[in-house]
């Protein structure tokens, strides 16, 4: 391998479930739920600051619904933000659905 060149990094992805532990409520920062244009459809994607650490989910992930009732577990979360980031299709949308 040339000088210059980095070894690859291995990218482990995990499902909302495997994290869950990872992020204790109490450690949460910031909540920010945004829709993601995917030509045809739009992904509706949730982005957590906990730790230090910014964890990227979306709908389909496996695990999405225990996700978003341990997150619905934060004093002051809005529940409102399903209907808030989904009003505008295929228009860029970012709601903060909590912050510390």
């Amino acid at each position: 391998m040339r000088a210059w060149m980095k070894e690859p990094q291995q990218v482990k992805v995990r499902s909302s479930l495997d994290v869950l532990t990872d992020i204790p409520l109490g450690s949460v920062e910031r909540v920010t739920f945004y829709e993601r244009d995917e030509i045809t459809t739009d992904l509706i994607c949730c982005e957590v600051v906990a730790s230090g650490q910014i964890w990227t989910f979306h709908e389909e992930m496996p695990g999405w619904d225990a996700l978003m009732a341990h997150l619905a577990g934060l004093a002051s979360f809005r529940q409102d933000w399903f209907a808030a980031v989904s009003q505008t299709a295929f228009q860029p949308c970012e709601i903060v659905a909590f912050a510390r």
